[in-house]
């Protein structure tokens, strides 16, 4: 059973940052590549930024630049930092494995998430 708990959403300006965080338990979370992902209202799921177990990082085109995310592995927890956010970053944050294939993602386990709202 896969347990995953996001927190530190909120409403931010445009431009504002904010620090995200995920506690991850039920997997081996040190030899896992882990993610963040993001629904807006009416679209699907989308990827948006993947850390693996060496610590290598990918993002979405949307966030390069501007996201950062990170791992505490002795703390099997995961980060994403928001820096500079627009109002089309607007969305519910949900921390995962990587799934890489869209069955994987249907089937998987969801945490709550954490609403993020950018507004002026």
């Amino acid at each position: 059973q896969v347990q995953l708990m996001e927190s530190g959403g909120g409403l931010v300006q445009p431009g504002g940052s904010l620090r995200l965080s995920c506690a991850a338990s039920g997997i081996f979370f040190s030899t896992n590549s882990m993610a963040w992902y993001r629904q807006a209202p009416g679209k699907e799921r989308e990827w948006v930024a993947t850390i693996a177990s060496a610590g290598t990082t990918n993002y979405a085109d949307s966030v390069q630049g501007r996201f950062a995310i990170s791992r505490d592995n002795a703390k099997n927890m995961v980060y994403l930092q928001m820096d500079r956010l627009k109002p089309d970053d607007t969305a519910v944050y949900y921390c995962n494995m990587y799934l890489s294939t869209a069955s994987r993602r249907r089937h998987a386990d969801w945490g709550q998430g954490t609403q993020v709202t950018v507004s002026s």
